[in-house]
């Protein structure tokens, strides 16, 4: 499977129309399995360069209650992601072996304080910062890095700027990259 062509796209006004899309499907297809979700990642913050997919995140009551909902949520597409994590659950939208979505299904307990979410809002507040970042970006694309690469390319400073988010709420920093 493909990850939108491994490419960084210029910011996609549509993208928040997108995710808002797949939301009401996924709360028309899973009623009542969801307390809250939202469009995350770097489609989720206006004039941000990105790979061209929109990531969710779904926070459930139990993790576990995720799993009976399986046929409807690949009824719309999102099939399982083994990612090795104890605490998410991943499912991918990718018509035609191209990544469109993802969603990533937590906790509520864990739901505030999720890395991604801080980030998200962090860089929707900081558009220098969200510049700085599509610019790493696209030097990383740009040096032909390989897809598996990319990720530990951009870390450092994804945890650099999660670091200022997370103490801006006075919590303590925390590893980007979740463990098995």
């Amino acid at each position: 499977m493909v990850s939108a062509d491994f490419r960084i796209a210029d910011y996609d006004p549509d993208w928040p129309r997108r995710a808002a899309a797949a939301i009401d499907a996924l709360r028309g297809a899973a009623p009542g399995l969801f307390v809250e979700i939202e469009h995350i990642g770097s489609t989720a913050v206006p004039g941000l360069a990105a790979k061209p997919v929109i990531d969710l995140m779904a926070a459930v009551r139990d993790l576990s209650h995720t799993r009976p909902h399986e046929d409807a949520l690949a009824g719309l597409g999102f099939h399982p992601h083994v990612n090795g994590m104890t605490d998410r659950l991943l499912y991918v939208r990718a018509p035609d072996g191209i990544r469109s979505h993802v969603l990533h299904v937590v906790s509520r307990e864990s739901w505030p304080h999720r890395n991604q979410r801080l980030l998200r809002d962090y860089l929707r507040a900081r558009p220098e910062e969200a510049d700085r970042y599509a610019a790493l970006k696209r030097a990383i694309v740009a040096s032909r890095t390989a897809p598996g690469g990319y990720a530990a390319a951009k870390t450092p400073l994804v945890q650099e700027l999660t670091d200022r988010a997370r103490a801006e709420r006075g919590l303590p920093p925390e590893p980007v990259w979740e463990k098995g």
